[in-house]
Order: structure tokens, then C-alpha cells, then sequence
């Protein structure tokens, strides 16, 4: 049973970073597809970014483009979404999830991904 544990989030002042990390457990962590989604009050759960288990294709939403990275540590069975310039929008909660192997086209599609995280609230005053 693969467990996911997000940490990280806080408030943040507009203009500030954070840097969320998702540990893995229960499983091969190397052959993760690894995801990041959001969810702000009242809104539907939207796709962030995602990291292939290869390591060598990332995608990212268009709204975070050049101020969010994600990254993966085998090593350390943990992703990361280093996030930047950060906005009063960008306030949501952050959700890692994962799929064993999966295809670079499917990163973006939360319903590819059987396994989430509880979550980490990231807040960004104006």
C-alpha cells in the first residue's frame, strides 16, 4: 500500500517561495509517475505540475510556468514543487499523488492516479 505525505505548505507573503515535499512509502518509488494538483475553496481540484518515473519528461499548468519546478529524489523516495514568485491565486490546497509507470501523456489527468496524499494548505497574502 503506497502511503503519501506532503509537507511543507504555510503562508507566505505574495512574491515569496515555498518548497513542498512529498514522501513515498509502501512501494518502489523509482517507478512513480509523481503529481501535483491543487484545490482552492470552492473550486474544482486543478493539475499543477507532474514528473515522469523516468525522470525525463516534466509537465507543468500553464498559470505556473516558470515559477514552480518539480523534481524527484530517488534516494530520498520524496518529490519536491519548488514554487516561486508565488500569488494571492496560487492559495490552495497542494495534493502529491502517483501512478505506477504511466505514459508522459497522462501526467496531467488526476483520474490516472490512483494514490494521493491528505494534502498541505499553501495560503499567499497579498
Amino acid at each position: 500500500q503506497v502511503q503519501l505525505v506532503e509537507s511543507g505548505g504555510g503562508l507566505v507573503q505574495a512574491g515569496g517561495s515555498l518548497r513542498l515535499s512529498c514522501a513515498a512509502s509502501g512501494g518502489t518509488f523509482r517507478t512513480y509517475t509523481m503529481g501535483w494538483f491543487r484545490q482552492a475553496p470552492g473550486k474544482e481540484r486543478e493539475f499543477v505540475a507532474a514528473i515522469h518515473w523516468s525522470g525525463s519528461y516534466t509537465t507543468y499548468a500553464d498559470f505556473v510556468k516558470g515559477r514552480f519546478t518539480i523534481s524527484r529524489d530517488n534516494a530520498k523516495d520524496t518529490a519536491y514543487l519548488q514554487m516561486t514568485s508565488l500569488k494571492p491565486e496560487d492559495t490552495a490546497v497542494y495534493y502529491c499523488a502517483s501512478d505506477t509507470f504511466g505514459t508522459p501523456l497522462d501526467m496531467k489527468y488526476a483520474v490516472k492516479y490512483p494514490n494521493w496524499g491528505q494534502g498541505t494548505q499553501v495560503t499567499v497574502s497579498s
